[in-house]
């Protein structure tokens, strides 16, 4: 298991768009992040490029924590699937 800070080291608009992959991106938005909130993305969500920069220029707006496992993706706290590991 890799561990990684994203506040000290980000993840890249690269890195996200293979981790997002074919999901939908909008999952990985932080829905209590300042940014989502005042740029109203909840009603009007960036385009997916911008989403990306937007990400990798402030990695608070990815909802965290973040765990890979295989080809499966845990995206923020959700105590049922944390159960499930």
């Amino acid at each position: 298991m890799t561990e990684r800070d994203l506040g000290k080291q980000p993840l890249s608009a690269e890195e996200l768009r293979e981790l997002i992959g074919k999901q939908d991106y909008r999952v990985f938005l932080n829905t209590r992040n300042e940014l989502f909130r005042t740029m109203n993305m909840k009603i009007a969500p960036p385009a997916f490029e911008e989403a990306l920069k937007l990400m990798a220029q402030e990695p608070n707006l990815i909802k965290r924590p973040i765990v890979q496992i295989g080809k499966r993706l845990y995206l923020g706290f959700d105590e049922k699937q944390w159960k499930d590991f």
